[in-house]
């Protein structure tokens, strides 16, 4: 606040005003110290009054994900809150809904309520605004999707590993027309399971460019009219692989109104409830969010206790699960 109020040429009360939005001070002057605040990249800290007085951490962490309505991310945030109970911290969490712009703005949010850390789910294409925060120890943990442009802990899944795993299991099966429906391309990770479901069927012998890929796929109504284009087609697929467990309902229910569902087989990545209680079950390459999660956690409060080590990336395995949907085999 010091040297906002040197750059912009007031007192330190006139800097507090304008910041806290209070009245006496004139437009120019807010001007020139909402300027020289962007300049130097000064927030209003709201926790630190309190935090002069005890001494003590805010035990808050903030956890920013794609969607807490989607069961995957409910499974980490479950798994984080767990973890961190234990030590007295809260979980305050938020959707970024996959918007770059939206990740920036709660990532402000949070630390002006001076959380101890951030363990979050990035969507922007760089994490470097954070660099600021970053350098002056504050804890980042990353799950899902690796940072760019930041040096800092990651959780994630072997993404192009399980992809591979989706195209090996379905060929096993006699599949040579298969299918890819993917999320949205600027998302890390749906461009990795595309990867290594392609990489995989090329070494098989599968020639790529006839495999169909629908992309941008990011709610269960776009995959279901996706799918439905698809299995309408001249050659339709004997197979398909979703990329995500919304992308994987709405492929379920294409096969559905379709007549499909034992004709087509569907691996899908994402585990979800009551997938073994389909019909056929519904075969997947399941991630372990709860691992996910009780990682970060480890690595949040590892960070939070004074680990200074270098960054690292930790890798949880993902796994196949076969129910059914994807051991049919094709009818030619």
């Amino acid at each position: 606040m010091r040297h906002v109020a040197a750059l912009a040429g007031v007192g330190i009360k006139t800097v507090s005003r304008v910041m806290n939005d209070e009245p006496g001070v004139s437009e120019a002057t807010r001007l020139r110290v909402l300027g020289a605040s962007q300049q130097l990249n000064y927030q209003l800290d709201m926790a630190a009054g309190s935090l002069r007085r005890t001494g003590r951490q805010t035990l808050s962490i903030g956890l920013l994900l794609p969607s807490v309505s989607n069961p995957f991310s409910g499974e980490i945030h479950r798994a984080l809150e767990d973890a961190l109970a234990l030590r007295g911290i809260a979980v305050f969490a938020a959707s970024l809904d996959d918007d770059p712009q939206r990740e920036k703005a709660l990532v402000e949010a949070f630390l002006r309520r001076r959380v101890d850390g951030l363990v979050l789910t990035p969507i922007a294409k760089s994490q470097a605004y954070v660099i600021p925060e970053h350098s002056r120890d504050l804890p980042m943990v990353f799950i899902d999707r690796e940072p760019v442009g930041i040096d800092a802990d990651a959780v994630v899944t072997d993404n192009a590993v399980g992809g591979a795993k989706a195209a090996a299991h379905l060929l096993a099966q006699g599949h040579r027309k298969l299918a890819y429906l993917g999320d949205r391309t600027e998302i890390q990770t749906a461009r990795e399971r595309r990867r290594g479901f392609i990489e995989e069927l090329g070494r098989a012998g599968v020639a790529t460019s006839a495999v169909p890929v629908r992309e941008g796929l990011h709610n269960e109504e776009s995959a279901r009219l996706a799918a439905r284009e698809l299995l309408a087609s001249e050659n339709p697929p004997t197979a398909i692989f979703s990329s995500q467990n919304l992308v994987t309902f709405g492929v379920m229910r294409a096969l559905k109104e379709l007549g499909a569902s034992r004709r087509v087989a569907l691996v899908g990545f994402d585990d979800f409830t009551l997938a073994d209680m389909m019909e056929p079950g519904i075969t997947v390459i399941a991630q372990h969010p709860e691992r996910i999660g009780k990682l970060a956690a480890q690595r949040i409060l590892a960070r939070i206790d004074g680990d200074h080590g270098a960054a690292q990336t930790y890798v949880v395995p993902s796994e196949l699960i076969t129910r059914g949907s994807g051991e049919i085999r094709p009818l030619d």
